[in-house]
């Protein structure tokens, strides 16, 4: 067995980067596009007219700190896909891992946000979702709502190959433009 050479390190380093900065971006995308149809339901169930900018901001800024909270849970926990359990199976009790994550570093985010502001960093923890708990399992909900199709397309990925997956999606390219 060969050793790489420092080239070829740094090539797989960059390579490496490269595609985690790739998955980063889509999946802050992915839950920047979910938390800006909820902030859009939100405000117009309001019926405010304009509608604010403001909020669709900070949905941004949401579904990237999702994204990034997502991202440590897949490094903390590995998506495995069982062959003989399938999918679906496999990944039930992995999406409430990464759920409980997720509400975990929100809390998290929620303290730490606090104690920027000068307040008590528990106190600010427990506020989290207007500190009802109704509140805190209805966005639960959602959460797992919007991360669920997240691990299937990405396990299906997993299983069937980047290529294959976007080819069943987009279908083949060829050069006479058909």
């Amino acid at each position: 067995m060969t050793t790489p050479t420092a080239p070829q390190v740094r090539h797989n380093f960059k390579q490496g980067l490269i595609e985690e900065v790739k998955k980063a971006m889509s999946l802050s995308i992915y839950f920047g596009v979910w938390f800006c149809s909820l902030t859009f339901l939100a405000v117009t169930a309001l019926h405010e007219r304009p509608i604010p900018l403001t909020p669709f901001g900070l949905a941004l800024v949401k579904g990237a700190i999702s994204a990034k909270f997502m991202l440590i849970g897949q490094a903390i926990y590995p998506i495995k896909v069982s062959k003989h359990h399938g999918i679906l199976r496999s990944l039930v009790t992995q999406s409430f891992f990464y759920l409980v994550i997720v509400l975990a570093l929100n809390y998290l985010e929620a303290g730490i946000d606090g104690a920027i502001h000068g307040k008590n960093f528990f106190v600010s923890m427990t506020a989290f979702g207007q500190a009802d708990p109704l509140h805190v399992l209805a966005m639960a909900i959602v959460y797992w709502l919007i991360v669920w199709p997240y691990l299937i397309f990405t396990a299906t990925v997993m299983i069937m190959g980047k290529e294959n997956i976007v080819t069943l999606l987009f279908g083949t390219r060829n050069s006479s433009g058909n």
